[in-house]
């Protein structure tokens, strides 16, 4: 449906990860894949959405030269527990202990989109509420063990094993947890194409 829609536009996707390629391929929309590195540093006082809406946004500014029909799509997530940004983690340690302080409470994750062409920008995002079950050391060890989710925000994957056996409840949208609040994006790609 959206392939007719934005038959006009070029749609580039700047993100590395597997599953926003995969929502972008399931999506049925023509898009190409360009990545630039960009250093993930936000100011301090920013919390919650306002830190993912500013790295969106970060990511978008290293793209200078878009074209008149080109359609820059960035994005990024965190998971928000007690009051601070828990991103990817450095080793295994680092992971177990947010697990560990995670297990049998609720977190927040956010996930925000940019959309920027030449023309205008729109950054939009989305909430999900998040509960685990208690974790077991032995459990956190072997989810860690099994699937080394280190490129994950909090991590963890909603997708893997621990989201199986471990999310008590969710209130929003599965797919911002995994990345990409799809729905949203689809919503704005359709205002874009009308």
């Amino acid at each position: 449906m959206l392939r007719n829609k934005l038959s006009n536009y070029n749609l580039i996707l700047a993100s590395g990860s597997p599953r926003r390629q995969h929502f972008f391929k399931e999506l049925d929309v023509p898009f190409t894949i360009e990545i630039k590195e960009v250093n993930e540093i936000y100011p301090n006082h920013l919390k919650a959405a306002e830190i993912t809406d500013y790295l969106a946004d970060l990511k978008s500014k290293c793209f200078t030269n878009l074209k008149s029909n080109d359609l820059l799509i960035t994005s990024d997530t965190i998971v928000w527990f007690e009051e601070k940004a828990l991103g990817k983690p450095k080793n295994k340690e680092e992971a177990f202990n947010m697990l560990k302080k995670m297990s049998g409470k609720q977190h927040a994750v956010y996930t925000s989109i940019s959309i920027k062409s030449s023309f205008f920008q729109k950054i939009f995002h989305d909430e999900t509420i998040v509960e685990f079950e208690e974790f077991t050391d032995e459990e956190i060890n072997y989810y860690l063990e099994k699937f080394s989710p280190y490129d994950k925000a909090g991590s963890y994957g909603i997708q893997d094993w621990i989201g199986l056996v471990g999310v008590k409840k969710i209130i929003g949208s599965y797919f911002n947890v995994m990345g990409l609040p799809v729905h949203k994006l689809y919503k704005e790609l359709l205002k874009i194409a009308q």
